[in-house]
């Protein structure tokens, strides 16, 4: 009967939360601490007992048990005075250790002072004054040892399954770093060293972990113990040039990391502990060089403030990254015109939750629908319109030239028209690098809407100097935006592969969505119309290199783990883009990252013909003769791998 009783309790449900309790209760760690301080006072009582008995004022004391418990009720109302039960021994910091001496001392000074005055009252004391001098030093180990051992065990306890990793740069976010790694009980990395550069101190421990030299000697040693990862600092990642510097590590296959938001530290003494927690692997966008760009934020302030400004293909890789600047300089209000119900929606929520104060008013409506755009513009007035709407895809485009001249040619075109109608200040269309020299449906079309809003202004500007200010920004592939190659390169890699690049040899220009927006904002107000905007795209990336170098980030060795297939150039592809054709040239701006065009001057009474011309061809459905008139208005526009080919003089 008793044996079935005692199976009843063990199984019952008050013992079931003794597993998963992962920290020991505040009244468990009291135990223990008086457990230890008990210890303590007898091994005094052994150490000093000799000299005890030597002493006549000994037989006056009161007996060892009544010293003991007098002494834990001290050590009581000490612990609670000074909290040093409250934290959890395995995240055990400084701050703990001295919590846990100054009750120890006060303890003693205590009860020091309770046998000065037992002398005066009785003329005796309960403890000896020397026994409390030992007692205090073997406390304060015992305790601290408590502490110590503790974190010790935990923390081997959970390295066992972290991999290992090094951490470059020796600052203070690195040493952050180090130090939360190593207290948080769930880190996903453990810390064995620091890598300083070449004529940095070296040779040195650091926050208990030795500093190495960055040098091939350092792989070799990573190697022979397993550590295939490197935590790259946010300071450091501001101090060097993260496509050079740290292209080293991704020769030797070792896997970047790096915390957040690391553009964002301003302020390095000012360290956010839990940005400094969450580590994730770099992305190949911090790889690839980008200058830091340096905006007059009062010229952009002079044109947006208190203004109403448009931006179609508001919900666009562009368009939003647009709206979201624009808010810094306090508009009246940001009209969002878009086609795309769903993201339109999606966008709204997210503006209204980060910007509460801004006024925004999202427009569903298509640019190739003129009676549409022209209600729009007399109803809102819009001062300024930013110009991102259309199709960029560009073998998409080679199959549907008729829609890729309706929406990038007649949308532009509808758009313009009612900006001149409706007296808007200033109009910006952002282009695209393939509209030099164009071998595609796409650029082609791009380029035709170049001609026309800069033959317009010319002629606008003919007879009034004060009219709508036409301004075009031209630049180059834009990371991360919907459809480019990095987030295709991504989703091939998390399936395992292959990755497809099309030529070995082909290579492009890129620029930051964020980069591209502050640049089109800069340009809009150096722009006093009829200008085209060059942007200085830094160095070209072959994009075999830059597949090579995100297989090997993602953690995988490349043809040995993932593959990469070559297809072919698609339709309309070429193996380099051009920011210029060969007429055309560059003035400098008071912004040296951006250049005005020098580009060919078009008759805008023939352009518009000829455009009209090619908008009502579209409507026939018939593709060859849309891009014969495409070649007309764009001689240098020669197709390549296309089915257009064709076309073109032999």
């Amino acid at each position: 009967m008793k044996n079935d009783q005692s199976k009843e309790v063990l199984h019952s449900d008050m013992l079931s939360h003794l597993p998963q309790m992962n920290y020991l209760p505040r009244w468990g760690v009291l135990l223990l601490d008086l457990l230890l301080c008990a210890v303590a006072f007898w091994i005094s009582i052994w150490v000093g007992s000799d000299f005890f008995n030597n002493l006549d004022a000994s037989r006056e004391m009161l007996g060892v048990g009544w010293q003991c418990l007098i002494l834990l009720s001290v050590q009581v109302l000490t612990f609670w005075a000074f909290h040093t039960y409250s934290g959890i021994l395995r995240y055990s910091t400084f701050i703990d250790t001295i919590k846990v001496f100054f009750a120890n001392l006060s303890a003693c000074v205590i009860l020091m002072l309770v046998n000065l005055a037992s002398d005066q009252v009785v003329g005796t004391h309960p403890i000896l004054h020397q026994m409390l001098l030992i007692y205090m030093p073997f406390a304060f180990v015992l305790l601290f040892s408590l502490r110590v051992g503790v974190k010790t065990i935990y923390e081997s306890l959970q390295r066992g399954g972290s991999p290992r990793v090094m951490i470059y740069g020796t600052q203070a976010a690195g040493i952050a770093i180090a130090k939360m790694l190593r207290s948080s009980g769930n880190a996903p990395y453990h810390p064995v060293g620091f890598i300083a550069d070449q004529g940095e101190r070296y040779g040195y421990d650091l926050a208990g972990l030795r500093v190495r030299l960055l040098n091939e000697s350092l792989f070799v040693w990573m190697r022979a113990r397993g550590i295939r990862h490197v935590i790259v600092s946010p300071l450091k990642m501001q101090e060097i040039n993260p496509g050079k510097d740290l292209q080293i590590f991704i020769d030797h296959n070792v896997r970047i990391l790096t915390t957040p938001y690391f553009t964002q530290w301003d302020n390095i003494d000012e360290i956010d502990m839990q940005r400094v927690g969450r580590v994730e692997a770099i992305r190949i966008e911090d790889l690839l060089e980008r200058p830091e760009i340096n905006v007059d934020t009062d010229n952009v302030h002079q044109i947006i403030n208190k203004r109403v400004v448009l931006i179609s293909g508001a919900a666009g890789s562009i368009g939003s990254e647009l709206v979201r600047q624009v808010q810094k300089y306090e508009p009246q209000v940001t009209i969002l015109l878009e086609m795309a119900e769903s993201p339109l929606h999606d966008l709204t929520l997210d503006l209204q939750k980060q910007f509460p104060k801004a006024r925004f008013i999202p427009i569903i409506a298509d640019i190739r629908n003129r009676t549409r755009i022209e209600q729009i513009f007399s109803e809102m007035r819009p001062d300024v319109v930013y110009h991102a709407a259309a199709y960029k895809h560009v073998p998409l485009m080679e199959s549907y030239p008729n829609e890729a001249i309706q929406a990038n040619v007649s949308g532009t075109k509808n758009m313009a028209d009612m900006a001149v109608k409706y007296k808007v200040e200033r109009f910006v269309m952002i282009s695209t690098d393939k509209a030099v020299n164009p071998t595609n449906i796409m650029g082609a079309s791009k380029r035709i809407a170049e001609i026309y809003v800069q033959s317009l202004f010319r002629k606008l500007h003919e007879q009034n100097e004060n009219c709508t200010k036409f301004i075009t920004t031209r630049f180059g592939n834009v990371l991360g935006s919907n459809g480019s190659v990095i987030p295709y390169f991504r989703k091939q890699i998390a399936a395992g592969g292959p990755v497809t690049v099309t030529h070995p040899d082909i290579i492009r220009y890129f620029m930051t969505i964020p980069e591209a927006c502050c640049l089109v904002m800069e340009a809009s107000t150096l722009g006093q119309g009829g200008e085209i905007f060059v942007f200085d795209m830094g160095k070209p990336v072959k994009i075999l290199d830059l597949a090579r170098n995100m297989i090997r980030l993602a953690g995988y060795t490349p043809e040995n783990d993932i593959r990469i297939e070559f297809t072919g150039l698609r339709p309309g592809e070429k193996l380099y883009e051009e920011l210029l054709n060969q007429k055309e040239t560059t003035l400098p701006t008071a912004n040296k990252k951006i250049m005005v065009a020098r580009v060919r001057e078009f008759d805008y009474d023939v352009v518009s013909k000829e455009v009209d011309k090619l908008i009502t061809t579209t409507r026939q459905g018939k593709p060859f003769t849309t891009v014969k008139l495409m070649k007309q208005l764009v001689p240098e526009f020669i197709s390549n791998n296309s089915i257009y080919e064709q076309l073109d003089p032999q």
